[in-house]
């Protein structure tokens, strides 16, 4: 039997095992995934000991997905340039790393009904999570992406950063006390929701659609974006998509976003 966990710092929320135990009775698969909390100081020897021991992949959470980057010897694209890893595993001896959050984003957007193709998007926050999904929101068709944030240097970064591995896409930098526009899709990337933290915008924001990255507690955003007419979702249906894009990782099985969401 197959071997995977997911690991992270707190852990003992986390849906990961039930979305891949789901994913493998659906392919008549029987494996073995399991929760592991690693001390915030001994994430590597975790890594180590779990292959070590015959483990064939491991999911990666917070607050290690930039430490799991770090460790692997070889990585895919849209690991480099978000510079974290969520999904490890092992090929001829070498550790191999691959971020799925940005395509989880994509795929519970596209099950929305919500098409990406030539859409102006807006992402708060320029932290790690909106590093993971731009290369592959500007890979799916926006034709422009700006990034808002309290301190924007830090956006401006970001847009420094990435916009040569997007030439199709126009990425522009914002505060958040500047933002003005209307945009196709909004995107919140902070923790503020997670924290229950108020997000200050301006009132005169707009957008076709708005998506919440967390999920599970109450999303000021979403109730201020609801309020001027946005279409509307949680940050369930990345989760699923992200995990469904690990899954094809290990076992080579496309799955649907849309069976998973119905159950």
């Amino acid at each position: 039997m197959k071997r995977f966990a997911v690991v992270g710092h707190p852990i003992a929320h986390s849906r990961s095992p039930a979305l891949h135990q789901a994913f493998a009775q659906s392919q008549h698969i029987t494996i073995d995934y399991q929760t592991i909390l690693a001390p915030l100081d001994g994430f590597e020897d975790v890594v180590k000991q779990f292959f070590d021991q015959g483990g064939d992949g491991l999911n990666v959470t917070v607050p290690f997905k930039q430490q799991a980057f770090e460790l692997c010897a070889v990585t895919t694209q849209r690991a480099q340039i978000a510079q974290a890893v969520n999904t490890l595993w092992q090929e001829n001896g070498k550790l191999h790393g691959d971020n799925t959050d940005g395509q989880g984003l994509v795929a519970a957007l596209q099950w929305k009904g919500w098409s990406i193709s030539g859409c102006r998007i807006l992402i708060l926050g320029a932290g790690g999570a909106t590093r993971g999904v731009i290369y592959p929101l500007a890979c799916a068709g926006a034709t422009s992406i700006k990034i808002a944030n309290r301190t924007l240097a830090r956006a401006e970064q970001l847009v420094n950063d990435i916009q040569p591995f997007v030439p199709q896409c126009r990425l522009s930098a914002s505060s958040l006390i500047d933002l003005k526009g209307e945009f196709d899709l909004i995107i919140n990337a902070t923790s503020a929701s997670l924290d229950g933290q108020p997000l200050h915008l301006p009132e005169q924001l707009t957008s076709l659609a708005a998506y919440e990255m967390a999920y599970g507690k109450p999303s000021d955003f979403l109730q201020f974006m609801a309020a001027r007419g946005s279409a509307c979702s949680d940050g369930y249906s990345m989760l699923v998509g992200q995990a469904i894009e690990a899954f094809k990782i290990w076992h080579g099985h496309q799955l649907s976003l849309e069976h998973f969401m119905s159950d």
